[in-house]
């Protein structure tokens, strides 16, 4: 009887230890896996520094770019373009103006009526409108036809109509928002697309002719009178700007490698790709975050707003994070930590885009002078002068609507700049901003005087 208890008792054993190598196994397994995806997190956060010393040569690479650009065509990779503006609002304009605004996946249309010194501007109506996926690869015709016939039917949707008839057409600034050589005040021809458009055919095209034809097709008695064009900071490049392997990986994949370097690291396009591919190379790195899903290998699906969701999720054990990885990329909930290293890559991707947005800023300021070290370094220290004001607007729902990256954008402004500086720039968030200001520009270069328009 001893022998068989003894016997019993030692299977137990047998068995207990077993059960407790397969335990410290796993154990062991598992601690692997998390010691790879934390040394890739470390390896993204190396990757992705932002000291102040880096972002200042960031913003002496900016200045130098659009100094090279002005001084030579095709000199830098920033198109420093002639606006052929030679005259600006008065405050005096008078009437009804338009404005079409394409720069990206979505376009504006904007009615002004501006009431000369008394009342600037008396009304503004806008319309917001997505451009459908198709559209940015389609044809010329498709993509200004589809615009062209948005803009007649928020016309016909005015109430006053009286100020127009046959001897005076509708006006109309257009915000083009890609690198254009322009030729005049209202013709420019296409560089090349940026933004994810790729429209065969168009690149060297004159832009103003192709929406004038898509207006008159679609019977609209409206004149473009002006054609406003930026320098597209979006294709800045300098080997200061801290770039990444999943950096380097969409750049090539993409419709146009080598090109808009600046822009897919800061803009709210790509950050929820880059913060997508992240996950994917921890996710073929250990299963950490179970089985790897068919939406996780698919590009652009996480979108930037559920970014910043994921990143100022202030719920309880981070709910919303779980929530949106399982409704965007079929991730299944798991350990809140797994959660947490989420918020962590979030935070990483939307911190090194805020403070080379920041720094991007100050390269202009710099190269105008408003920096506290160009024309106006002769200040410093003198009591009896003071430091002009500077009023930046930002446009946009990365800053309007991301908390975190307004604030880190901010915290980068006030690092480069110095206090004493940065008191003087003023940050403001604009709406509609360039295409208002395409409008203002149509009624400042109209062909119908103040005094026929009263």
């Amino acid at each position: 009887m001893g022998r068989v208890t003894v016997a019993v008792a030692m299977s137990v054993a047998v068995v207990a230890c077993a059960v407790a190598g397969v335990v410290v196994g796993r154990r062991v397994r598992s601690r692997r896996k998390w010691s790879r995806v934390v040394g890739l997190l470390r390896e993204l956060e190396e990757s992705c520094e932002t000291p102040v010393g880096r972002l200042r040569q960031v913003v002496d690479a900016m200045a130098v770019e659009m100094h090279a650009g002005l001084a030579s065509e095709g000199g830098s990779k920033l198109k420093m373009l002639l606006t052929f503006v030679d005259h600006l609002p008065t405050g005096s304009e008078v009437g009804t103006y338009y404005a079409l605004d394409l720069g990206g996946t979505n376009f504006r249309v904007i009615r002004v009526q501006l009431g000369g010194r008394r009342s600037s501007i008396l009304s503004k109506d806008v319309e917001l409108q997505p451009i459908p996926q198709h559209l940015m690869t389609s044809t010329s015709e498709d993509l200004f036809d589809f615009i062209a016939s948005t803009l007649k039917q928020f016309i016909e949707k005015e109430e006053n109509v009286s100020e127009f008839s046959s001897l005076r057409k509708r006006e109309l600034g257009f915000t083009f928002s890609f690198p254009v050589k322009q030729m005049s005040i209202h013709s420019g021809i296409l560089i090349k697309w940026t933004k994810g458009f790729a429209i065969d055919g168009m690149v060297g095209r004159e832009v103003v002719e192709h929406l004038q034809a898509a207006l008159s097709r679609n019977g609209l008695d409206v004149q473009v009178a002006v054609l406003v064009v930026n320098m597209e900071w979006g294709n800045f490049w300098s080997s200061h700007l801290p770039r990444t392997t999943y950096d380097i990986n969409l750049d090539a994949e993409s419709p146009n490698p080598n090109d808009q370097g600046f822009e897919k690291m800061i803009s709210g396009l790509y950050l929820g790709e880059i913060v997508r591919r992240v996950i994917l190379r921890m996710s073929q790195e250990s299963d950490i975050f179970g089985p790897i899903s068919p939406s996780l290998l698919v590009p652009f699906i996480l979108h930037t707003p559920f970014v910043s969701k994921m990143h100022e999720d202030d719920s309880p054990n981070l709910q919303e994070v779980a929530r949106i990885l399982k409704l965007k990329l079929e991730i299944p909930e798991g350990p809140l930590k797994v959660r947490k290293l989420v918020v962590r890559i979030c935070d990483v991707v939307t911190r090194r885009a805020a403070r080379l947005a920041a720094a991007g800023i100050v390269g202009i300021l710099k190269k105008i002078g408003r920096d506290g070290t160009g024309g106006i370094t002769s200040l410093r220290g003198r009591s009896d002068m003071k430091m002009r004001r500077t009023v930046v607007a930002i446009e946009g729902g990365l800053y309007t609507s991301y908390a975190m990256f307004r604030e880190y954008l901010h915290e980068a402004l006030n690092e480069i700049l110095g206090e004493d500086i940065a008191q003087h720039v003023i940050l403001k968030a604009t709406e509609d901003g360039s295409g208002l200001g395409a409008a203002i520009l149509a009624a400042s270069q109209s062909s119908y005087t103040v005094d026929s328009v009263q």
